[in-house]
């Protein structure tokens, strides 16, 4: 064969443009292909988590038809300092749950329970949730978080004193029946989404007495004082406090509450006492429903219904929809 001919069959290798034009559509490609991923993992992660808060309404009616009644936010002393378990705790059987339920000595402090207490429990949590991991910040116990959070009313929580508590599916020292909801179970939302790790503005004692009116703004919410707390909200499933098992419907999904401290900023819930550790103080809470989802909140009611709540819903329909007996016709959310 001769030489001209070798020539001719000789293979040509890729110019640098052309390499580079090659790699510049696969980035394109790429670029494209992972937003989708993202968005269908994403919407799986919704869909999961409509799924958890199905499984708790129905375990709060199985709960309701065993006991009578829907179980209290908390329990505490009029009297003196006190703990109490979470309505989350005492659901644990109607979840699937009782084998860590027997793990409980109820007559004792949840404080006292450190086999339980770090358990994650995954219906509690949302997949979306970033923060999925033990709380270690308190020596001798491990807490886990909770995404997951009961309808704690408005605003006002309990007086001490007067023993009176709040106006949402779930209150202090209170055993709800449905005849309690003349708004309607349909009407009334009764657990929604929260973040783990939420920093929290509390102790501050004000406002005090009762019939404080709702703060208009988070700035108003603010303006009451407080100590930050850093990763302290929504960390500890356990505990009955609202701080870490409740939210209020003070302001729409995912508000924000800004505190500037050391200059850093913090998206804060408030509370301006804490419930078991004063005996004469009112408390009043704004603890906001957040999620990682786009645009809102996965909610389920009382009636066991799960729905998705946008950002945008009306401050007035959020609020009237987190109370059980105020008589708004609270539209749609």
């Amino acid at each position: 064969m001769s030489k001209n001919m070798v020539r001719g069959y000789s293979r040509r290798g890729f110019t640098l443009i052309e390499l580079l034009v090659v790699i510049a559509i696969i980035a394109v490609l790429v670029g494209l292909l992972v937003p989708a991923v993202q968005k269908v993992r994403e919407s799986a992660n919704r869909m999961k988590c409509a799924n958890n808060l199905k499984q708790l309404g129905l375990a709060l009616h199985n709960y309701e038809g065993t006991n009578g009644s829907f179980p209290p936010v908390c329990t505490i002393s009029q009297s003196a300092q006190s703990t109490s378990y979470s309505a989350q705790a005492l659901i644990l059987p109607f979840i699937e749950q009782d084998n860590l339920n027997k793990l409980i000595d109820f007559s004792k402090p949840y404080t006292t329970q450190v086999a339980v207490s770090g358990v994650r429990v995954p219906v509690f949590l949302c997949p979306s949730e970033i923060k999925d991991r033990p709380d270690t910040s308190i020596a001798g116990i491990v807490h886990y978080p909770i995404n997951y959070a009961v309808g704690s009313g408005t605003w006002f929580q309990f007086d001490p004193v007067s023993g009176s508590s709040g106006n949402g599916a779930f209150a202090v020292n209170r055993r709800m029946k449905i005849a309690d909801f003349p708004d309607g179970l349909s009407n009334t939302v009764g657990i929604s989404e929260t973040k783990a790790y939420t920093p929290v503005v509390r102790d501050g004692g004000k406002p005090t007495g009762l019939n404080v009116a709702m703060p208009n703004t988070p700035a108003d919410v603010l303006a009451f004082g407080g100590n930050l707390t850093p990763d302290l909200g929504h960390t500890q499933w356990l505990n009955g406090i609202i701080i870490h098992t409740g939210y209020t419907h003070t302001f729409p999904p995912n508000t924000p509450t800004v505190q500037v401290s050391g200059g850093s900023s913090y998206d804060v819930d408030f509370t301006s006492s804490r419930l078991g550790v004063t005996t004469t103080q009112t408390t009043y809470t704004s603890i906001t429903a957040r999620s990682y989802h786009s645009g809102g909140v996965n909610s389920c009611l009382m009636d066991g219904s799960v729905r998705f709540t946008s950002n945008s819903v009306g401050r007035d329909v959020w609020r009237a929809a987190g109370t059980r007996a105020g008589g708004e016709v609270a539209g749609d959310f």
